[in-house]
């Protein structure tokens, strides 16, 4: 139970929320798909039913029509990371301009333009294969909620506008007219760099467009092995084999297959509610008419956004690392964060109070020290993988399969010589040195959301040397 910090509102709110993910929930009823039994060839296996893996199989099939693929996923399409994110697609390939900026100064404007190009291209699937994702492309407000954050905010456009940005940032009174919320104090507004969609049926829609292209898709079929065999690699699972010339794995936070990507990734848990729909009375009180993406400019962020029936999803702030890079069903919900959560939605948008939670969920993402997507090959090159992308994986993900097609098919192209492409981020220590400095830094961090935005000298060392934890 919660442990009793927190008021009697955000408990009553709270009281009919069902622990179960909204998207998911949404969701019309589908047969499930077959698990992979016998012997199976293949040219190109993708494990994972993620955004990264029906993002590689969609884009293998598209780029050679008889290219023979198959994908496998150990539960079902969507379930994790994919099926239960905050639906925000953003063009940012790098977690962020300042994160870009940051890591990869050189590359940060051709990193920048492959990633306008990339939500295009989501875009263009999306309007080809007649997915229903509910796309939206709203752009996005980043709010400062605190004195600190603002002039943070100013600073920030200034450094954009240093590498051929062009920010639009809004006083308190222009963001107002916005969204209505008594602790803002001003923004910046990306008009067309974030789309918003329905996560799950996003992946549902890319999976249905695979099997229309050919691609053999299998559920509940988990993969326990992988090995060589001859001149290929031979996939282990509970009902049978896959051989195959080549392996995209995109399977993220579930390292188990591939051990060293264990040093650099940590599994972290996101956790979010959903409102009952408002009414037009609440709709008129928020104001929010363009529908944008909102996040505040904390170290713990929250983000939100308006699904199609006028609910609102609220996420973010707290993130939850277990011991030994622990995932288990139980750590997806987390009473003490909810209770916390709907808190703060209340400080938020007072005019609100009295509604009620309908949804409350949590899940693991993969985060790395860098923030952002890293790449590498095994088994002498007939293995890529893709993983680290620190919850903005809704649009990098397609990006990130691009990039494992390349490394597969050695392909020298603008996007494989990208230092991001090629780098690798710094690995994380061993347990229990995780665990603690993980620990360390969360309360670093909340003594500097505390502390007018001020970081101690345990996170400026963690800056110096590239070695982070964000929520």
């Amino acid at each position: 139970m919660p442990t009793g910090r927190w008021t009697s509102r955000a408990m009553l709110s709270l009281a009919e929320a069902e622990p179960a993910v909204f998207w998911l929930d949404d969701l019309p009823a589908e047969p499930l798909l077959p698990a992979l039994t016998g012997a199976v060839e293949a040219d190109l296996v993708v494990v994972g039913g993620g955004y990264t893996g029906l993002w590689t199989a969609l884009q293998a099939k598209e780029d050679d029509p008889d290219r023979d693929v198959v994908l496998v996923e150990a539960r079902t399409i969507g379930w994790a990371a994919s099926g239960r994110n905050g639906g925000f697609c953003a063009s940012s390939l790098t977690h962020g301009e300042a994160n870009g900026i940051d890591r990869f100064p050189d590359e940060f404007a051709t990193l920048e333009r492959l990633g306008r190009e990339n939500l295009d291209g989501i875009a263009d699937t999306i309007t080809r294969h007649r997915i229903d994702a509910e796309f939206e492309r709203t752009g996005e407000l980043d709010i400062a909620v605190e004195d600190w954050q603002l002039e943070d905010l100013r600073a920030f456009a200034g450094l954009l506008a240093e590498h051929g940005s062009d920010p639009v940032l809004l006083d308190r009174e222009q963001t107002q007219a916005l969204v209505h919320s008594p602790t803002y104090l001003g923004s910046r507004w990306d008009a067309d760099g974030v789309a918003l969609v329905h996560p799950a049926k996003l992946a549902r829609g890319l999976g249905r467009a695979c099997q229309e292209l050919g691609v053999r898709v299998f559920e509940h079929t988990e993969v326990s092995s992988i090995a060589t065999d001859g001149d290929g690699l031979r996939l282990r699972c509970p009902f049978g084999t896959v051989r195959a010339g080549q392996v995209a794995l995109a399977t993220n936070a579930f390292t188990g297959l591939l051990r060293r990507l264990g040093n650099y990734i940590v599994p972290v848990y996101d956790y979010a509610l959903v409102t009952e729909p408002l009414s037009a009375e609440q709709r008129r009180s928020i104001g929010w008419e363009g529908r944008q993406g909102l996040a505040d400019l904390g170290n713990q962020f929250h983000y939100y956004r308006l699904t199609a029936d006028n609910r609102i999803l609220w996420g973010g702030y707290d993130v939850i690392y277990h011991f030994g890079n622990q995932i288990r069903a139980e750590h997806d919900q987390r009473l003490d964060t909810f209770a916390a959560l709907a808190e703060q939605f209340f400080d938020t948008f007072p005019q609100l109070e009295g509604l009620r939670f309908s949804h409350r969920w949590g899940g693991v993402i993969d985060t790395c020290s860098r923030f952002t997507t890293f790449w590498g090959k095994a088994y002498g090159g007939r293995l890529a993988y893709a993983a680290g992308y620190t919850g903005l994986g809704v649009g990098a993900s397609r990006f990130g399969a691009r990039v494992m097609l390349d490394l597969l098919d050695g392909a020298d192209n603008e996007r494989s010589r990208l230092e991001m492409v090629r780098s690798k981020p710094l690995p994380f220590p061993p347990e229990p040195f995780r665990y603690a400095g993980i620990q360390l830094t969360r309360r670093a961090i909340d003594r500097a959301d505390r502390n007018g935005g001020r970081r101690n000298l345990w996170l400026r060392a963690l800056d110096k040397v590239g070695l982070g934890f964000e929520s």
